[in-house]
């Protein structure tokens, strides 16, 4: 049975906000990546049934890169269709928003749902 409360992510949040302030990027940069991050985690959590996520922070000199890595093979639909109004559903359209890239990689034990940000210039 899966807990009824979403795994704590702010250890991780914390982690990814210092790192970039290290790296100089632009609080607003910042507050995107953590936002990104945080729909990827809880989708994790939520859809794919991951009692807590493993995370992979990637950052290079212009571009960062998070991984979210879950258990269940299923890819995520697209929510072209999703009811503006609704609750939940648009988490994704919000991650592609945010950032620059964004894509579900099927790996042999799950998928790895990512999203990549590029320093501004």
């Amino acid at each position: 049975m899966r807990a009824l409360n979403p795994p704590d992510c702010s250890i991780a949040r914390t982690e990814l906000r210092a790192i970039l302030r290290s790296a100089g990027w632009p609080p607003d940069v910042i507050a995107d990546a953590e936002l990104a991050f945080h729909e990827l985690y809880i989708n994790a959590w939520q859809h794919a049934g991951s009692p807590s996520p493993a995370v992979l922070v990637s950052l290079q000199p212009a571009v960062l890169r998070v991984a979210v890595c879950d258990g269940c093979p299923d890819l995520p639909e697209s929510s072209a269709s999703a009811d503006p109004y609704a609750v939940s559903g648009r988490g994704l359209d919000l991650v592609r928003a945010l950032t620059d890239r964004f894509g579900v990689d099927p790996v042999k034990s799950g998928k790895v749902t990512w999203f990549e940000l590029d320093a501004a210039a």
